[in-house]
């Protein structure tokens, strides 16, 4: 094989034989089309039913370069917010709680058992309060939608001027009036696609975007609990110091909020380090705020006993 060759797609006039495979058959398209191996100078015809090589120098030829276009998310996107909620949540309230409590003057092993507590918890309150909260707003949108049908079946004429509305939305604007006509004649016409439509614009929503509370809820609760296990972790060593366990936390949250942030903007397409300062001064501030409660309330707790 030569390591300069490139893929080119061959476009015959007319189709250059007749023994070919069921699936490149065709009687209606007016140019045949295969794909070469080779250079431009000299493709090397390929088929993928026979052995057969040939020169296609004289042959118009017109070189695929590699596609560099940029893929959207799919269609996990719209648990991103799930995701990054999650392992946000579990990475900053578990280190504040841990700061509060290290600043009160526990000691390691009550701290780790105060750690792993408030992991289980949160994790377990996450995954239900995002089930209850997407299937809440699910079936929203479902008695929403349910509305719209009544609107059409009843109330179409008002439904067809609100098309009018949106195309202008959409970049349809009044001055296009045979598209809008057209388009507007379509949608009177044909009562399912005036509703997806509908949803569409009026909404904001399209199908393959809803999100099932179950898959919401795995997400929240269980990188909530990933989220823990930086300020979690440290404790567990039995001849931890309750100070250096914190320390230790702090270096792990910290070098973790700024992976979420990368993370984060491989996703949004942002500035990778302005997501992860972000990310990282609001748990520093709040763990601060936490270390300093947790030290006011113990003095104030324990001033009695001394």
């Amino acid at each position: 094989s030569n390591p300069s060759t490139a893929l080119i797609k061959v476009v015959y006039p007319t189709r250059p034989d007749t023994n070919l495979s069921t699936k490149e058959q065709s009687t209606t398209a007016p140019l045949y089309s295969r794909f070469v191996a080779g250079t431009e100078n000299n493709p090397v015809v390929t088929m993928d039913y026979g052995a057969i090589s040939s020169s296609a120098t004289k042959l118009p030829i017109e070189v695929q370069e590699p596609s560099t276009r940029t893929e959207h998310l799919g269609k996990h996107r719209q648990y991103w917010r799930d995701i990054i909620l999650g392992v946000n949540d579990g990475l900053i309230s578990t280190f504040l709680l841990v700061a509060g409590v290290a600043g009160s003057g526990l000691s390691s092993q009550d701290i780790l058992l105060t750690a792993i507590a408030g992991a289980l918890a949160g994790a377990v309150s996450m995954a239900a309060g995002e089930f209850i909260a997407t299937k809440s707003q699910n079936e929203v949108l479902q008695g929403e939608i349910g509305l719209e049908k009544t609107h059409i079946r009843d109330y179409k004429a008002e439904e067809i001027e609100e098309v009018g509305q949106h195309l202008q939305v959409i970049g349809i604007p009044p001055d296009q009036s045979d598209l809008r006509d057209r388009l507007i004649a379509h949608y009177n016409n044909d009562s399912n696609a005036l509703l997806k439509l509908m949803i569409a614009l009026e909404f904001g929503v399209v199908e393959e975007e809803e999100r099932s509370p179950i898959t919401a809820a795995l997400f929240s609760g269980f990188l909530f609990f990933v989220g823990s296990l930086p300020s979690l972790l440290p404790y567990i060593p039995e001849n931890q110091t309750p100070n250096m366990g914190l320390l230790l936390a702090a270096l792990a949250t910290t070098l973790s909020l700024l992976l979420v942030g990368g993370i984060k903007t491989w996703a949004t397409r942002g500035n990778i380090w302005s997501a992860a300062i972000e990310n990282l001064t609001v748990a520093g501030l709040g763990g601060i705020f936490a270390y300093v409660v947790g030290r006011f309330f113990d003095k104030i707790v324990h001033s009695g006993s001394k």
